[in-house]
């Protein structure tokens, strides 16, 4: 599958056989593995990077400025999860092509966006969501022909957003979270959103071994119930 020469690591690395590690000792998310039961069910979620095809010779990495990632927000007014940051995505049906399928299935359903503008580089191997017994293929794709992306369902989706990347990889912008149960892991602050948990996992690793990274300070672990009451979402009992 080709990518922009600023993708072009990051693919590799992802959808190798070995996947995502975790350079930080603390990003959980990327060491969940499905149960051998067989019990899970499975889903995809749509990693789609946008941005010039050209890499910038002056930016680490080749990182175009312009370069974004595309993530929802769920309705503050949903039961479980609300207000959480998340990649469009959801569970396989049946008639769906594989993980890609079902990632640009429900990113179409959830954004509108047109699947013929996306380019898939890498399935990445599955990432094991215990509460929900999901086992989740996130979908490396580049957006070659970007089209207009918009709430579809107000009672599912909040937001519909591109997140500017340098905005991420901003060292102000990132720290780690932690759980009343116990769970840390890192975090960021964009656009007024909490990124944090799968979403949160998935970013920190592929940024990792994206060449674009800036140092930053994994020693900053915040609260997370405070982290979120900040920018006015809640935590989930």
């Amino acid at each position: 599958m080709s990518a922009p020469e600023w993708l072009v690591t990051m693919r590799d690395v992802a959808g190798g056989a070995r996947g995502l590690s975790d350079t930080i000792g603390a990003n959980p998310v990327l060491q969940r593995q499905a149960p051998p039961s067989g019990r899970s069910r499975t889903a995809a979620v749509l990693v789609l990077f946008g941005g010039p095809a050209d890499a910038d010779p002056t930016s680490p990495g080749g990182l175009p400025a312009e370069a974004d990632v595309l993530l929802t927000q769920r309705a503050s007014t949903l039961r479980d999860h609300s207000g959480q940051i998340a990649f469009p995505g959801g569970a396989t049906d049946p008639g769906d092509d594989g993980p890609i399928g079902t990632a640009l299935r429900e990113a179409e359903e959830e954004t509108g966006l047109d699947p013929a503008g996306v380019v898939p580089l890498a399935t990445m191997p599955g990432i094991y969501i215990p509460p929900s017994r999901f086992d989740v293929v996130p979908v490396l794709s580049y957006w070659e022909r970007p089209s207009p992306v918009r709430v579809i369902d107000a009672g599912e989706t909040e937001r519909v957003v591109r997140v500017p990347l340098r905005e991420l990889l901003d060292p102000d912008n990132r720290f780690q979270v932690r759980h009343p149960s116990g769970y840390q892991g890192p975090a960021f602050s964009a656009q007024g959103m909490l990124v944090w948990g799968f979403t949160g996992g998935i970013l920190a690793g592929l940024l990792a071994v994206s060449g674009w990274e800036p140092e930053w300070d994994t020693g900053d672990v915040r609260d997370l119930e405070a982290s979120l009451t900040a920018v006015g979402a809640r935590l989930d009992r």
